[in-house]
């Protein structure tokens, strides 16, 4: 049925709300999120053994391009898309694209464990195998948020946004663990363990969700859909290969083709947003930074992942480079320890999260996710103080208080977001806060990591040179390896190899050491206390980075203003014809001579408890601010 240009969806059996129906809605997309981010993070710590398996060593500067893409491509391609296949699960259904992100990513995970290709062809069939399951997340990414939004009321999308997002940041941390345990029996099956969830989900995704939400019909916008993905694929790839050293320089921000590809990148996003306010039916409807909410949300979510995006891979690089070799792991065990050593973030926010949810959809978002943001950079601040070589219960400490802080901000953030949008909307909406954050994190990650490597460019080569002198190796050896880009030892330490091997290998040094001095050199104690004071000032560096980004998204996030949520226009037609039931709803009854629906519709209505204006199709216009209690 087509209602003033839009399409009402089939429902399922209890209308699509229902409260069985929005608990099926939610359990699904909370196994489809926590699928995908077990995915993203199930390789932090199964790198080694994938390029082991497929006999490529990542740390050769000729195959570091190679690693890199199999580290950052699916979050990439996933920080690219979820922006047009949210609109186009606005346009042709949310639900059809969940099942259809929910089969592309099964079908790539069973093609990512057959492959029997080793060196390089290996590595590009992980890699392409990778990108297109990246689409598969892209589209799961996309329309869960948006679909969760129209199977719950909106005073309940706080609670079932943090049960979503437990899914996302527990994902990110179970994936550490079973890396840690699957990898070292067979590396395919950090790929094959998504595949029966993918199968099951798949179905049960077909069977039973149903679309409930708003369609209009529009053409696709492919002039703003590949301006988007041009301008922001150039900007990230440029932030990738920032992390490569270049011409003498310990990061690659002097590579004319990281500054063209990153610049050239911004420069396209620019003209995007000139385009979008052209075309006719647009990729991304704009004017919806018009509504306060929104757009405060966005900004503290873009600049809240800002600051904690490169800080996981700071911890791990912190805890696998140093503080576990320190504690009696040797460096292939420390991947799983620091998974393990985690899991106080996990539990900060498998408790406060939901709770943080319910509590946002009675109170608003705006102390909350701004009390949140608040706690996190404080634990930044404290992350400050702790010494390089802390005691674990303080550092557990301060990564459980981060991880409350985002539990406060994250479900509210979310609703509040989605609550403004209008309902034709909602998958655009949840995929330009998806593509926020993630670039987000992508771009954490580039600085964190220039952040940290500058620090080390700095005192490294010192420490490293008179260190290897002292324990035996020649100068000139110890000279080589001492100006080699502190890059290589990040890597290497947070792939789990030893560093001063991988270093001192190529030069031959080693054969001439005697058996003691090699196994010192190697041991776990040598490079960690080279490496702890280069690496304290970096990474003290970073941490304030991380507190001045979570600063503005504080401001950004109290400048939200007051509870708001979306009030739709009344439609006319499927008034007209369920006369009785509108009657019902909004409270008018022809019958006893009270005004008619035009009237109604005139002056505004109460539908369902929200104020529904007639201004137009503005999205801004089409909202009513919920004070609760104030004017």
């Amino acid at each position: 049925m087509r209602v003033m240009g839009r399409e009402k969806t089939p429902r399922s059996a209890d209308g699509g709300s229902g409260v069985h129906y929005k608990w099926i809605a939610l359990s699904n997309t909370t196994l489809g999120i926590l699928m995908v981010t077990i995915n993203q993070s199930i390789l932090l710590i199964s790198l080694p053994a994938l390029f082991r398996g497929i006999s490529l060593n990542p740390l050769v500067p000729s195959n570091t391009s190679y690693f890199l893409w199999v580290f950052m491509g699916f979050l990439l391609v996933t920080a690219v898309l979820v922006v047009s296949l949210g609109r186009v699960g606005d346009i042709y259904g949310r639900v059809k694209m969940y099942n259809l992100g929910f089969a592309v990513f099964t079908a790539f995970s069973i093609l990512l464990s057959v492959t029997f290709l080793t060196g390089v062809p290996g590595a590009l069939w992980i890699i392409i195998m990778r990108v297109f399951q990246g689409v598969g997340g892209a589209l799961l990414f996309a329309n869960s948020t948006a679909i969760l939004t129209d199977a719950f009321p909106e005073n309940e999308r706080g609670k079932a946004m943090g049960i979503n997002g437990i899914a996302a940041i527990s994902g990110s941390f179970l994936g550490l663990i079973l890396g840690g345990v699957l990898a070292p029996i067979e590396w395919r099956l950090v790929f094959l363990v998504s595949v029966p969830f993918g199968l099951f989900g798949t179905i049960w995704a077909y069977l039973k969700l149903r679309d409930n939400g708003v369609r209009v019909r529009a053409k696709i916008d492919w002039l703003g859909n590949t301006l988007f993905a041009v301008g922001l694929i150039s900007m990230l790839t440029g932030i990738v290969y920032s992390l490569l050293p270049y011409g003498g320089h310990p990061t690659g921000w002097t590579n004319p083709y990281v500054l063209t590809a990153v610049f050239g990148g911004i420069i396209v996003l620019v003209l995007f947003g000139w385009v979008e306010t052209k075309v006719e039916a647009p990729m991304f409807r704009l004017s919806l930074f018009r509504i306060r909410a929104f757009t405060a949300g966005n900004i503290a979510g873009l600049l809240g992942a800002l600051g904690r995006g490169g800080m996981q891979f700071m911890l791990i690089i912190w805890l696998q480079g140093i503080w576990l070799p320190q504690h009696g792991r040797s460096f292939s065990e420390t991947p799983l320890w620091a998974g393990i050593a985690m899991v106080p973030l996990t539990l900060g926010f498998l408790i406060v999260g939901p709770l943080a949810g319910w509590l946002s959809d009675r109170t608003g978002a705006r102390s909350l996710a701004t009390g949140g943001l608040v706690v996190s950079m404080g634990s930044f601040l404290l992350l400050e103080l702790l010494p390089i070589n802390f005691s674990y219960v303080w550092f557990a400490l301060l990564i459980f208080m981060f991880a409350v802080g985002m539990g406060l901000f994250f479900s509210p953030n979310q609703a509040a977001v989605m609550n403004s949008l209008p309902p034709d909307q909602r998958g655009a909406g949840a995929g330009m806060l998806n593509t926020f954050q993630n670039s987000a994190t992508v771009l954490s990650m580039g600085l964190f990591f220039t952040i940290v490597t500058l620090g080390l460019a700095s005192r490294l080569p010192a420490h490293l040179y008179r260190g290897l002198v002292a324990s035996g190796v020649s100068p000139s050896a110890a000279r080589l390896v001492a100006n080699e880009p502190p890059i290589g030892s990040l890597f290497s330490a947070f792939l789990g190899y030893n560093p001063i091997k991988e270093l001192l290998g190529p030069t031959g040094a080693l054969t001439h050491l005697s058996a003691s001095q090699a196994s010192y050199i190697t041991g776990r104690s040598f490079f960690p206390n080279l490496i702890e004071q280069p690496f304290a000032a970096g990474l003290h560096l970073a941490f304030t980075f991380a507190a001045a980004a979570t600063l503005i998204a504080v401001i950004a996030s109290a400048l939200r203003g007051r509870r708001y949520l979306h009030a739709p226009q009344p439609l006319g037609e499927e008034l007209a014809e369920g006369a009785a039931e509108s009657a019902a709803l909004v409270g008018l009854d022809e019958a006893a001579g009270l005004p008619g629906i035009g009237t109604a519709r005139r002056a505004g209505s109460v539908v369902n408890g929200l104020l529904a204006t007639s201004a137009g199709t503005d999205p801004a216009a089409e909202a009513s601010i919920l004070s609760e209690g104030q004017s």
